[in-house]
């Protein structure tokens, strides 16, 4: 999942950590996994996070990412905001076995002002179901075809 984040005013606002809140999990279906494919980078450097929602507490882990094909460096909170400086965070959110619903809490202050943001599903948790080994789809625009992911 990738986030933008940007401030409403010309001052900054400081961000200063992601909280990871699981709300359920449950074995995961043998269902098919389906893949639109692969996107292509902007003109913002991203920070990278991943998520191992199997752990007892999970948390976001920052982790080096790519913009595009190029490897990006691993970076942690804090990070700086505002209306023209955005801060885009991709988040790898992973399960190996369960079907995980869950949602994130971003801390935040400016000025004087502190608080978190939910970041969920427009008012959902988000979900992460671990893949059905062998059984995984990607869209080959080209083809205009499903094909098997083969790794």
């Amino acid at each position: 999942m990738q986030l933008t984040i940007q401030g409403t005013e010309d001052k900054a606002a400081v961000l200063h950590a992601l909280y990871v809140h699981v709300v359920s999990g449950r074995k995961a279906p043998g269902w098919n996994a389906y893949t639109m494919g692969a996107g292509c980078g902007g003109a913002l450097v991203p920070a990278s996070f991943a998520v191992d929602l199997d752990d007892a507490s999970p948390r976001a882990r920052p982790v080096p990412g790519k913009e595009g094909e190029r490897p990006t460096a691993s970076t942690d909170f804090p990070y700086k905001v505002s209306a023209t400086d955005p801060q885009v965070l991709n988040i790898d959110a992973a399960t190996l076995g369960q079907d995980v619903s869950w949602y994130l809490e971003l801390a935040w202050s400016s000025g004087d002002r502190k608080g978190t943001t939910r970041i969920d599903d427009h008012g959902r948790p988000f979900r992460t179901v671990a893949l059905n080994a062998g059984h995984s789809y990607w869209y080959n625009a080209n083809n205009n075809a499903w094909l098997p992911d083969t790794g």
